[in-house]
């Protein structure tokens, strides 16, 4: 079974965003001649995540207000603690709301592959989310199949 790799290179714009990746990830499956099988979406980043869900302007503010709510940044979070943690680097986000928010998402999706497409439904997308942005985020595909 062929096997493809690829990482694609995401540059975010704000603390917390959503952002649409599903023509990156079909322009990956467009380089292979795999025509079923499936496509391994994978975050590399623990502030990161993703999902399937529709991308539709009013329903990703709601998702953002949910996150936020959820996790708010203003919290005491112990994370957050930076002098208290050994080693860390000088430009140390206090970030644990990014950290708490990604494990209620997912850091990978696997869709399959029909006929050389993705087989996602009609408002399907393939969303990635920053959660403690601006940052250069590296996604990785790997598609396999026949």
């Amino acid at each position: 079974m062929p096997i493809l790799h690829q990482l694609l290179e995401i540059e975010t714009a704000t603390g917390i965003g959503i952002y649409n990746i599903t023509p990156q990830v079909q322009a990956v499956l467009s380089q292979t001649k795999i025509q079923n099988g499936h496509v391994l979406i994978f975050s590399r980043h623990t502030t990161t995540a993703l999902a399937i869900n529709e991308d539709e302007p009013r329903l990703l503010k709601d998702i953002e207000s949910y996150l936020r709510k959820l996790a708010p940044e203003t919290e005491p979070y112990l994370h957050n603690d930076l002098h208290l943690r050994p080693n860390i680097p000088e430009d140390e986000p206090m970030n644990a709301h990014a950290h708490l928010m990604a494990i209620t998402l997912s850091s990978s999706e696997l869709v399959p592959v029909v006929a050389g497409r993705l087989a996602l439904g009609t408002y399907q997308s393939i969303l990635l989310f920053e959660l403690d942005g601006p940052r250069q985020r590296t996604v990785f595909c790997q598609v396999s199949g026949e």
